[in-house]
């Protein structure tokens, strides 16, 4: 049987890779206007390594050819959480924090907007909603690489911003976590509580023992909700 080149699938992501290409002009241009915070050729490596692996991701799970409004403002958001983990690369951040911290607060108020504009162009899509989740996860924890950084908290803080990944992993090995979940009020306003503290965590303003109870809330508001939602799938697993 002749091998038949699957044209119509790779057409649209033809259109998907031009505008992640383009993606990185705007890229070099923030990064370069944001000099202070990418100050050497290892936070420019970071940065667009970063990027690279979001341009990859996205290419290889949108398929439908331009990646729309709403998913093009997520991607500036991509370009944003890039270069604030860029600027980690060799404390960086630190020289720069109200800087830092202002294009990490510029991304994550993003957030809202991708939104808005995916209700009125009528673009959702679960690719977006979930580029969209795993943008925030990453931004959180960074903040956490951050906050570990600057108050030497101890690795218990990557806590908060590493349950994600392993209620993730541990979804691999047990197929009952992969079940959808249901919409959370609560699971939302956990996420809000957890970014709120830690930007208040980092601002030079907050002192070393404000961190600690301002992450450590964080930490046991994640606990708690990711616990509500592990029982609620356990149960469900159970049901007849």
């Amino acid at each position: 049987m002749p091998f038949v080149f699957p044209v119509a699938r790779t057409r649209p992501r033809l259109f998907t890779l031009f505008e992640l290409a383009l993606g990185a002009g705007p890229l070099i241009a923030a990064g370069t206007i944001l000099s202070s915070l990418l100050v050497s050729t290892a936070t420019w490596a970071v940065t667009a390594a970063l990027y690279g692996v979001i341009a990859l991701l996205t290419l290889c799970y949108w398929d439908r050819g331009p990646l729309g409004w709403a998913n093009r403002v997520t991607l500036a958001r991509a370009i944003l959480v890039a270069i604030v983990a860029g600027a980690l690369a060799e404390r960086a951040f630190i020289e720069a924090i109200w800087l830092w911290l202002a294009v990490a607060l510029v991304s994550l108020a993003l957030d809202g907007v991708d939104g808005f504009v995916a209700r009125k162009t009528n673009s959702h899509s679960r690719f977006g909603a979930r580029f969209d989740m795993e943008l925030d996860a990453l931004m959180i924890l960074l903040l956490c690489v951050a906050l570990l950084k600057l108050e030497s908290l101890g690795a218990w803080v990557l806590m908060i911003g590493g349950m994600r990944y392993a209620f993730v992993l541990a979804s691999w090995r047990l197929e009952w976590l992969s079940a959808p979940l249901f919409e959370s009020f609560r699971r939302k306003t956990v996420c809000v509580w957890q970014v709120v503290a830690l930007l208040l965590a980092l601002t030079p303003l907050t002192s070393h023992t404000g961190a600690t109870l301002l992450a450590l809330s964080a930490l046991i508001a994640s606990l708690y909700s990711f616990g509500v939602d592990v029982g609620w799938l356990y149960r469900r697993r159970l049901e007849p």
